[in-house]
């Protein structure tokens, strides 16, 4: 693990605003640590359509961000994600966090669930990789 966390705005800002400053700061970290790919979750359904819609505009811009860095793009479903890190498709978000604190050898689990499922999706891909590079 290089950095983990997440890009916070305020609940106040009109939500342009919101995207602006995900967008901004997904720049600046891929600008200082200059990966060579980048990894997301698949869109998935909520029981509220509205919370679903905005989730996918950030994921929108966060795929142009990535498009516009170059950067090689994998896309991975929850349940893709929830089987590779914990074993079970069905895992709670606090499973999630332990597995990742036991995988990356952390002395304690993350904190933010968002970024635990950050970092979720980068070890599922790391995992697809390194299975890859083993077939090839």
């Amino acid at each position: 693990m290089v950095i983990a966390g997440t890009i916070c705005t305020s609940p106040k800002w009109p939500f342009e605003q919101r995207l602006l400053e995900i967008s901004t700061g997904l720049r600046r970290i891929m600008g200082e640590h200059a990966p060579e790919f980048a990894a997301v979750e698949e869109v998935f359904h909520s029981a509220n359509a509205k919370t679903a819609l905005k989730l996918a505009h950030v994921r929108g811009v966060a795929l142009l961000a990535i498009a516009e860095a170059g950067l090689k793009l994998a896309e991975y479903s929850p349940l893709e994600v929830k089987v590779s890190v914990v074993g079970y498709g069905r895992a709670e978000k606090c499973q999630v966090q332990m597995m990742v604190q036991s995988l990356l050898h952390l002395p304690e689990p993350i904190r933010s669930e968002d970024a635990a499922d950050a970092l979720a999706v980068a070890i599922c891909h790391a995992t697809h990789e390194a299975a890859s590079r083993l077939l090839a």
